[in-house]
């Protein structure tokens, strides 16, 4: 049981609301910090130019984490529907399984009370 279980809906998506924010501002950084260690090689530059490269650095990371999480979103919506797949046929063999087990019983049982 994770510590998202026990809380009630509107809790929980407050709760995503914030992570989802702070996640994207954890992004904003990480883009800003590399876009600066990148454009403080360009020292040659003049400061306006590699300011703009800095910004054009930052907006390009910033994307290409969008589109990672993306694919990562898509990629675990696709194993869920597999998961929920397989599980929805490993019940459904275990009922199966089961009636059979019970079908046996009772026709054991029957064949006991009519040979008795």
């Amino acid at each position: 049981m994770t510590a998202m279980e026990g809380l009630p809906a509107d809790l929980r998506a407050f709760h995503n609301e914030v992570e989802g924010h702070l996640l994207a501002a954890a992004a904003h950084e990480e883009s800003r910090n590399a876009a600066a260690l990148f454009a403080a090689g360009l020292d040659w530059l003049p400061e306006e130019q590699r300011a703009e490269v800095e910004r054009q650095f930052a907006a390009e990371h910033l994307t290409l984490a969008r589109a990672s999480w993306q694919r990562t979103v898509r990629r675990g919506e696709e194993l869920r529907g597999e998961y929920e797949k397989v599980y929805r046929a490993l019940r459904a063999r275990l009922l199966a399984g089961l009636l059979l087990a019970v079908a046996l019983l009772v026709g054991v049982d029957l064949v006991v009370l009519v040979s008795v």
